[in-house]
């Protein structure tokens, strides 16, 4: 069983290049971005537990509703150190947890996909990642009992992930995890894979 780390920015701040097709609801889509990914791991079987790491309040309350356990971000050092100090703290609970590092953009995550990528870390030893649609990014990482998770987000972090010895995990059908959210387009993508709940109140599926 995992445990998975989520972090969250604030939501006056997050999904920024999503101002121009958001407008005003940009912080609500966010949230239901988060909030959508929480409540598809929580009901994967794979999953022990889900930390969420963050200082927005709203957002705090909300995905603790679902079941989460929320952190304050205390490096406050950006995305991962808080990363590291979540999974920091999952190992002083649970010293043997194999730990996973997830996006909250994940609003067409699917439990049973998500199972499917945890089941193949858990036969890839030490550090194993997905990278996203796009490419070059990552949308889960993850380390076995005993291995540091050591976050590279941000960028390019499929190369860095890769250069730092993670083994990319490469399965087919598995999208909605591989689906992120960080421009208009990627909304349309994972529209089109089906939004979770919350998400598609705010993002309703275009008619003909």
């Amino acid at each position: 069983m995992w445990s998975l780390v989520v972090p969250l920015k604030p939501l006056a701040v997050a999904k920024s290049r999503l101002a121009e097709a958001a407008g005003a609801v940009r912080p609500a889509l966010a949230l239901a971005f988060a909030l959508d990914t929480v409540a598809a791991v929580l009901a994967c079987g794979e999953v022990a537990d889900v930390t969420v790491v963050t200082d927005d309040p709203t957002a705090g309350a909300e995905v603790a509703g679902l079941g989460a356990l929320v952190v304050a971000d205390v490096p406050a050092a950006g995305l991962n150190a808080a990363l590291r100090y979540g999974a920091d703290l999952v190992r002083q609970r649970r010293p043997a947890a194999a730990v996973g590092a997830l996006n909250g953009d994940l609003p067409a995550l699917r439990p049973a996909e998500l199972a499917e990528v945890l089941r193949e870390a858990a036969r890839l030893p030490g550090r194993a990642f997905l990278a996203d649609t796009a490419g070059p990014g990552t949308t889960l990482l993850t380390a076995s009992p005993g291995v540091a998770l050591s976050p590279g987000f941000g960028g390019a972090s499929r190369a860095r992930h890769l250069a730092s010895g993670a083994r990319e995990i490469t399965l087919a059908g598995v999208a909605s995890v591989r689906q992120d959210v960080d421009t208009a387009a990627d909304l349309d993508a994972a529209r089109a894979l089906g939004l979770g709940p919350r998400t598609a109140l705010l993002f309703p599926a275009r008619t003909a």
